[in-house]
């Protein structure tokens, strides 16, 4: 879930140095008003991502239900493409059966404006993906970027030429770029010439000209492409089709940039295009360093390959990415220095390194820190797993185990459950990783409803814990250091922790409260130690809070619940802090005190805000809900009932929770729309669920004296 934002939707910052293309801008935005899916075409590095991005902001306000943009260009093949749509368009989908329905689904009512850039390399799979949005989503319109069409019926192609070499626009692109004046009958507006008004072409030579000055970058072309072809670059190769002449041009263009670096910064161009996503210089340096591009030199290759416009300059946060032409240049040369191979098991061993960590992480005060950086790196975190399912499935089973769970608490449920259920096929590997990767597909199913698979796979897992456990001790007797890591003489570990915490979980979403407590319960005593002690126990003891919740005992649950929440806050842990407050308030509720139910409702939006858990928030948002219908102000519920409504919709399922709220909220919302009436609820409820989302939670989390 995103930041509150002004409008619906999201798309990226416009490129300050946008220059011309107010015709192409008309052209897009009258097929937009007149089809269903537009798709501009043209070269690499002419420019569509950024005509694509002005038109959309320039169409946004036109979708009462926003303009969303995919970026495709990470993606490495099909498998993960619909999972991509539907975070970019805040669908953090929670139900099994197909990969599109509940995109589909999500998209069915709503007027908005899809855009995907980047379709060349999937366009077969982002053709048929279209085509069944299209039929599911009358309001729907597609704008594409793609080197060739898609090939859609109805489709509607707008091509896209380079600038006019000898025009204006191709001169001021390039005097922004360079941060000069330049006159047209000077080197600057040979240039131009020369490159053909290719953008991308442009801005390579910009950031020479920087370097250089203007008379000596056009000179460098002239000699360059004034020679004959079997004398310039050996540049990018597809034999599967003849490339038009001017993106030779720009081929050339990016292999003299490539032959002004320096020996270094080749060879760290061409390591780093392993990356799929940003990257920031811990990561580059983990995955890159070897031979002469060490801890000292690559700094300052870096710093040239940035200054030469081969790298995108670091965001705020320090990341810095490559555009995907260049990227596929480098990952030409890779090929031919045989690196290929190295350098994409050290990416993969440096993520699933950065995954392993993360896990030992998630008990503490780096938790939060932790879990944004497992988001920021959530690309390359999927290319390392592919890289691993096909090269070594015991390693990939390690990666997905240790993050399955975050991307879960995330709403990536599609692709936590999938890269578990491969890496578990795949792998043959027992012990710790398979009993930690099978916890984690249980909680997975169970987020998506799938009790009975998910009652298997909890099974498997306590079976896999207690094996591990019982062995390692076994072992460990026979070692003369002591017991092994089962706990001492023999008692529970995490693993058979972790394992009686599913079960309490799917017990407790079946309806099956003193089950849940049994299980928990009969481990905790055997295991003994506190909850601060490890993830796992703390985990269990929450699942026990719930359960003394649903078995009607109240104060002790509410008691244990308070001594709990105060030690997340000492150990500055916020996942099960957030799910503290829910309890809490639902207790709240229970106990006839909807005062402070709202209270811990708000705490727990707060939380789950953070989190970016879109789940969270449609729960909290029903607690509220019942909380404030249960105080008699049926305005504000209503007003938290629709945009519960609307965050339950991103989650592609209907409402649900556990069973004693279900019941509460149907209660208290019959007793609102009763105080109120029909007609004024229903408004107020269709106001909130259309409106944006943002806004309803952030008119939610606003106190009664703040409202």
């Amino acid at each position: 879930m995103r930041e509150t934002a002004p409008v619906r939707g999201h798309l990226p910052d416009e490129n300050p140095g946008f220059v011309g293309r107010r015709t192409e801008l008309e052209r897009i935005s009258a097929a937009l008003a007149e089809h269903r899916l537009v798709t501009v075409t043209g070269v690499g590095g002419v420019g569509k991502t950024r005509l694509a991005l002005r038109a959309a902001h320039r169409a946004a306000d036109g979708y009462p239900d926003g303009a969303w943009w995919t970026d495709l260009s990470p993606l490495d093949g099909d498998r993960l493409l619909v999972a991509l749509v539907a975070d970019s368009v805040d669908l953090s989908d929670h139900t099994p059966g197909m990969a599109t329905t509940g995109l589909c689904h999500r998209l069915a009512d709503d007027r908005l404006l899809l855009v995907l850039d980047s379709c060349e390399h999937l366009a077969e799979p982002c053709a048929r993906l279209v085509a069944e949005l299209l039929a599911a989503a009358p309001g729907l319109t597609v704008l594409a970027t793609s080197r060739r069409p898609l090939g859609v019926e109805g489709e509607e192609v707008v091509h896209l030429d380079p600038l006019p070499p000898a025009g204006g626009d191709a001169l001021e692109l390039l005097r922004r770029a360079a941060g000069e004046e330049f006159t047209a009958a000077g080197p600057a507006g040979e240039i131009c010439v020369r490159l053909e008004g290719i953008p991308l072409a442009l801005e390579l030579a910009a950031a020479q000209i920087r370097l250089q000055g203007a008379e000596a970058v056009r000179d460098q072309l002239g000699t360059r492409f004034d020679a004959p072809p079997s004398a310039r670059f050996e540049l990018l190769a597809h034999t599967e089709r003849v490339w038009p002449s001017r993106h030779q041009t720009l081929r050339a263009a990016i292999g003299w940039s490539h032959e002004l670096s320096a020996p270094l910064e080749r060879l760290l161009w061409a390591r780093l295009s392993v990356f799929r996503g940003p990257f920031d210089l811990a990561s580059a340096t983990a995955v890159c360093i070897g031979g002469p591009l060490n801890r000292a030199t690559l700094p300052g290759a870096l710093d040239g390959l940035v200054r030469a416009s081969v790298v995108r300059p670091p965001d705020a946060a320090g990341r810095l990415r490559m555009l995907d032409t260049i990227r596929a240049y480098g990952a030409t040369w890779l090929d031919r220095t045989g690196e290929t191979g190295t350098v994409a098991d050290r990416h993969a061993a440096h993520f699933r390194g950065l995954a392993r960590r993360g896990e030992a992480d998630w008990h503490g005060a780096r938790q939060l820190r932790w879990y944004r950086t497992v988001d920021a790196h959530h690309t390359d975190l999927r290319t390392a797993l592919d890289r691993l399912l096909r090269t070594d499935p015991d390693a990939a089973l390690d990666l997905i185990g240790s993050v399955a769970f975050a991307w879960s608490c995330r709403g990536r449920l599609r692709e936590a459950r999938d890269g578990l259920e491969q890496a578990l096929l795949l792998s043959g590997a027992r012990g710790r990783t398979r009993a930690r990767a099978l916890w984690a597909l249980g909680v997975t199913l169970v987020l998506q409803g799938e009790f009975g698979p998910a009652q298997d796979v909890s099974e498997r897992c306590a079976r896999e814990a207690r094996h591990t456990e019982y062995t390692e001790y076994a072992e460990g007797l026979e070692d003369a250091d002591g017991p092994g890591r089962a706990g001492h003489h023999g008692r529970p570990g995490d693993l058979t922790l972790d394992a009686a915490a599913l079960a309490g979980l799917l017990a407790l979403t079946t309806g099956r409260p003193m089950a849940a407590h049994i299980v928990v319960g009969h481990v905790l005593d055997a295991a003994r130690g506190g909850p601060a002690d490890s993830a796992a126990r703390l985990r269990c003891h929450l699942v026990r809070v719930f359960a003394l919740t649903g078995l009607g005992r109240l104060g002790e649950a509410r008691d244990r619940a308070l001594a709990l929440r105060d030690l997340c806050e000492e150990l500055d842990e916020h996942w099960t802090r957030t799910a503290l407050e829910y309890q809490l308030a639902l207790t709240g509720l229970l106990e006839g005190d909807p005062a402070t139910a709202a209270g811990h409702a708000r705490a727990m939006l707060e939380g789950t805000r953070g989190l970016g858990a879109s789940l969270g928030v449609a729960l909290g948002l029903d607690v509220l809900a019942t909380a404030l219908a249960a105080a008699g102000d049926g305005e504000r519920a209503a007003d938290v009932s629709g945009t519960g409504e609307a965050y339950w919709r991103s989650t592609g399922q209907p409402r649900r929770g556990l069973p004693g709220l279900r019941a509460l909220h149907e209660k208290y919302t019959d007793t609102a729309r009763a105080t109120i009436g029909e007609p004024a609820y229903e408004e107020i409820f269709v106001r909130a669920l259309t409106g944006l989302p943002q806004d309803g939670l952030d008119r939610a989390l606003r106190s009664p004296r703040q409202a």
